[in-house]
């Protein structure tokens, strides 16, 4: 059977230039790195390519207070004296600090998951990506955990425009605690987080009786994990209890955020799952085939992020690509091995028992049971799209140019197209000379 999800991808090639400060595990520059690979793969050939809208301080006021939002947008290393005892109270410095274009870069990836959710509105396509996105720990009033204005919520709200239920999944290592949050206290988004909980781990939410409260009692789904798990443990926990939240939730959109700290080895998270084994959880929500915005999140270990999501955006095209890494100008950041899926060395054991694992999927299902039905919404006028139609956003055509980029980036090729490179099977005609 032919693969037929329009796929459309997000990029701004700006987002990889900012720089959190020397030391600070949060480098931006990991998705120029994944670009490469996805335009070295020819990845780029099976999607439509966007070069996302920029968030305004209207947009990040949907779910932040305007103070804060100004706050961001205001302050610069340069003129952080004049703002040092706000710094305490929208908990910005050592994890969030003020680096140069900071606004800039909310703005980026903020637009860009929200370009994603209004084309998911308007069936311009059926997944929509942004690894730019997936800064899931921001609140309302503040940063937190390395992310400052939350894309997932913001986009979630416009989904919610034209979806009775949005379904937000969430791998990263760290709790979803910033969603979860957002929408404790609603039925029409379930929140639903795979994370390492206990010993202080960050944020230190996330408990399995974490469940919602008021209308969104039993809306909340955590599955605390401990260290050291791997890609045969977690899809045993991963696959039935998603397929419960399916049966009782029912969905019209779903937001999966793929943090890649949940990787063996990463610099900051302990868990030890393979590209391939995190690549499974993303294969089989994509199967479930319910309109999909995929963002990024955590993940440390640059050349891991890299490889993960690289392998994440062929799942999604569903394009089979080679272990052997193309050559790009990053080539140097995969040594010794070049390859797509090295071989897991693992630092520490697994201490999720099969028997704790059982007893969580089997105190979420019992939760989810409590849920009467899937909720619906009462019929009411859709407000308009947040974002200006995409004709009003780009820029006005070369005239000069038979093909203006914007057009080019937009053309998938079709399956049965030559290949082309070097598995192109044309020859030479020899009568040409």
């Amino acid at each position: 059977m032919s693969y037929n999800k329009k796929v459309a991808y997000f990029y701004n090639p700006e987002v990889g230039n900012f720089h959190y400060g020397p030391g600070h595990p949060m480098k931006p520059h990991r998705l120029s790195v994944i670009h490469s690979l996805v335009l070295n793969y020819g990845l780029h050939r099976k999607m439509q390519i966007y070069r996302p809208y920029r968030a305004s301080t209207h947009d990040m006021c949907r779910f932040h207070s305007e103070d804060y939002v100004e706050f961001l947008q205001r302050v610069t290393p340069q003129n952080l004296q004049g703002y040092t005892k706000y710094l305490s109270h929208f908990n910005v410095g050592d994890d969030c600090p003020v680096f140069d274009g900071l606004f800039d870069f909310c703005s980026m990836y903020t637009g860009a998951s929200l370009d994603g959710a209004t084309k998911l509105n308007n069936n311009c396509c059926d997944i929509a990506v942004n690894w730019s996105g997936g800064l899931h720990h921001a609140k309302k009033f503040e940063a937190s955990g390395f992310c400052y204005i939350n894309d997932i919520v913001i986009a979630i709200l416009e989904l919610l425009k034209y979806r009775a239920r949005v379904l937000y999944i969430d791998i990263d290592v760290h709790h979803g605690d910033g969603v979860q949050e957002a929408f404790y206290l609603t039925d029409r988004v379930m929140t639903v987080s795979f994370h390492k909980y206990g010993n202080y781990f960050f944020p230190g939410t996330g408990d399995m009786y974490e469940i919602g409260a008021e209308s969104g009692r039993y809306y909340s789904v955590n599955v605390p994990l401990k260290e050291g798990i791997d890609d045969t443990s977690y899809i045993q926990v991963f696959k039935p209890v998603i397929s419960h939240v399916m049966e009782f939730f029912q969905p019209t959109a779903i937001v999966l955020q793929c943090g890649a700290d949940s990787l063996a080895n990463d610099r900051l998270g302990c868990f030890s799952l393979s590209t391939k084994g995190h690549g499974e959880c993303v294969k089989f929500v994509r199967d479930l085939n319910v309109p999909l915005l995929t963002v990024g999140g955590g993940g440390y270990t640059l050349r891991n992020v890299a490889r993960c999501w690289t392998y994440e955006t062929s799942l999604l095209v569903d394009e089979q690509i080679s272990n052997e890494l193309p050559y790009t100008e990053y080539l140097e950041y995969f040594a010794p091995d070049f390859t797509l899926h090295p071989e897991v060395v693992t630092r520490q054991d697994n201490a999720n028992s099969k028997q704790y694992l059982e007893a969580i999927t089997r105190h979420v299902c019992d939760n989810l049971k409590m849920i009467q039905h899937s909720p619906s919404v009462q019929m009411q006028d859709v407000p308009c799209d947040a974002l200006p139609p995409e004709e009003e956003r780009q820029p006005e055509p070369d005239p000069d140019s038979r093909q203006n980029p914007q057009d080019t980036d937009k053309i998938v090729e079709p399956a049965n197209e030559y290949y082309a490179g070097d598995k192109d099977q044309d020859k030479m005609d020899t009568n040409d000379s």
